[in-house]
């Protein structure tokens, strides 16, 4: 294998996990929401084929949680680093160190995110510097690296609409090539959730923890 993918992942906590989807749901079933998402998109990247595949996880002391949800074929290991910026920089240098001639970081609340790009971000850096996976608020769901660019996680505003603008500055300055992937959407906001009920009525396999979460949710709010 020469390449990794990386899903970084946190311990659903009521009250820090999904706050902006509290309502519709509770903290508590906020939080259970998440952990469906998650389990889903594990199982998007594990359909992934051709490479090696990391949950990198915090808060590190939630490694018996973790362990205990780790699909087969998985490594587990704990997120290093005081932001998100050092973290997803620290994941990716410990890999591209260890060899991989291509990384890939996402996120873990957009199972519905389809196959193809994935596969994309992988196959896009024999010719680009930078895969970016474009998210529709600003932000991005994936970015793939074939090099460490520490660059690109220094000075970013996490968690805003001027993460993708930022980075996309960044690459230019460094003149790194960067192949943009299609738009999609993490669940965050009500608007999100709305995109994702349409996707799974039209194909509810592709996130069946989340689905059911969501029609045990609708009958229990009827």
């Amino acid at each position: 294998m020469n390449a990794s993918l990386i899903v970084v992942a946190k311990k659903p906590e009521p009250g820090f996990t999904k706050t902006r989807l509290c309502p519709p749901f509770t903290p508590e079933a906020a939080a259970e929401f998440y952990g469906c998402l998650m389990r889903d998109t594990l199982a998007l990247a594990g359909r992934l084929p051709g490479v090696d595949r990391t949950l990198a996880f915090t808060p590190a002391s939630a490694v018996d949680y973790f362990q205990k949800l780790l699909p087969n074929g998985f490594r587990l290991t704990p997120q290093e680093g005081a932001d998100l910026g050092e973290r997803l920089a620290n994941a990716l240098a410990h890999h591209l160190k260890r060899g991989y001639r291509r990384a890939v970081i996402m996120n873990s609340d957009g199972p519905t995110l389809p196959l193809a790009h994935l596969k994309e971000a992988f196959v896009q850096l024999d010719h680009a510097d930078v895969t970016l996976g474009m998210g529709h608020d600003g932000g991005y769901y994936l970015i793939g690296l074939k090099q460490l660019h520490p660059e690109l996680f220094e000075n970013i505003d996490w968690s805003t609409a001027r993460v993708i603008p930022q980075t996309l500055e960044i690459c230019r300055h460094f003149q790194l090539k960067v192949h943009r992937l299609p738009e999609w959407y993490d669940v965050d906001v009500a608007d999100d959730l709305k995109k994702l009920r349409r996707d799974l009525v039209r194909d509810p396999a592709s996130a069946p923890h989340t689905d059911g979460f969501l029609k045990k949710w609708d009958k229990l709010s009827a």
